[in-house]
Parts: structure tokens; sequence; C-alpha cells
């Protein structure tokens, strides 16, 4: 199953991405008029937490067990199941969400592909995916380049790390490619074009845009 590696080590601790990542997400949902809202990789369900606090009617999934532990014991009042993207998300309900979030997690899936599938059957028609991940682009990898930072960007010795790196091109066809499409980009965290995480909106296809696009409605 997957894992979130750093996130999971810290109990109850908000993630370190949370400075510069939650304000985003949050006005997000209150932009896309969430309701009920599934985090993707809840980790130990801070950020679930947050929203719930926010009045959202929260679900997180999470497929270690330690976090999954420290997640029901911060927040015994929210629903959390142990799953990870490889699994069948049906247990939880079927289109029964506006908003999925899936924070700083695709960068650590074997097969990304499974998040947006996975997503897809958990978030009502015309709702939306909110994905974070890493930012990649031209500029900020030029300046890892000349400034000889490769090794401590890409650390190959950190168990359950980073093992795919997403740009905005290929991370738009992973979500376009899935049955979603495209809706908003945000640059997160220091300057622009050199950001530390990139945040995708994209909206699920109504049935029949899907058919048009040659998806097979899930």
């Amino acid at each position: 199953m997957d894992s979130r590696a750093d996130f999971n080590c810290r109990p109850m601790e908000a993630q370190h991405t949370g400075g510069y990542l939650w304000g985003h997400i949050i006005s997000l949902c209150a932009e896309l008029r969430a309701r009920r809202v599934v985090d993707i990789g809840c980790g130990n369900g801070a950020l679930c937490r947050e929203l719930a606090s926010r009045g959202y009617e929260v679900v997180g999934c999470e497929p270690s067990a330690e976090s999954l532990y420290f997640a029901q014991r911060g927040a015994p009042g929210l629903v959390f199941h142990r799953l990870g993207v490889d699994d069948d998300p049906s247990v939880i309900g079927n289109e029964s969400f506006d908003v999925a979030i899936a924070t700083e997690v695709i960068e650590h899936l074997v097969r990304p592909f499974n998040l947006p599938h996975f997503a897809k059957q958990l978030v009502r028609p015309g709702g939306h995916l909110i994905i974070s991940t890493p930012y990649h682009g031209y500029l900020k990898n030029l300046i890892l380049a000349l400034t000889n930072r490769w090794d401590a960007h890409l650390n190959p010795f950190w168990d359950g790390g980073h093992i795919k790196f997403w740009s905005y091109k290929t991370l738009s066809q992973l979500l376009n490619e899935s049955g979603f499409r495209i809706v908003r980009f945000i640059g997160a965290g220091r300057l622009p074009f050199l950001w530390k995480s990139m945040i995708v909106v994209a909206q699920k296809l109504e049935a029949s845009e899907q058919l048009i696009n040659g998806d097979s409605p899930m």
C-alpha cells in the first residue's frame, strides 16, 4: 500500500506543508461550495480536523495503520478508513462527495493513475479533485542544477520518498486522461516559478462528456 512518508511519522502534528498549502485548500473548498470532503492519504488526520472545525463533513482515507491510529485518536468523531488508492473505495460511498483532496500524495505512488481513478469513484459528477504535489518547472529545475542541489532535492536515501516528479503538463495529462477537466492552477510557497508545490483543481466530467472524450464512466 502507499504511504505519505514524511507526514506519517509525526503522530499528531500538521504536516510541514500545512503552512503554505492549507490556506489554499480551505479557500478552494469554500469557493467550490463543498459540503462533503474526502481526504485521500490523510496521514494523521490533521487536515481533516482543520476542515471539520470549519463545518465540512470530512472522511479520511489512509493506508498506514500507524497513521490511521493517530488520526482516529486525534479526531474520534470523524470517520476514517484504512484505504489506499489501490483499494476499492466503494465502501465509502460512490459519487457522494463534492470534493476529493490529495495533498502531497501522488509523488509517492508507483501507479499514479490509481489516484484519480480512486477519486473519480467518490466524487459526484461535476465535483472536484484538488491535488497538490511538489512543483517542477524549467526555471526551478535549472536553478537546482546550477546550484548543484539535485542530490539534496532528489534524495535517494529517504525511505518512502518521492518517486515521481510532476510538472503542470504531466499532472494535467494524468487528470485529463482520467475523466477530469483542469479548472485552476495555483503555485504555493516561495517565489513565482520557484514554488515549493503546485495545486491543480480538476472537475469530474459528466457521464456524457466522458463518453465524448472516450472514457468509460466508472
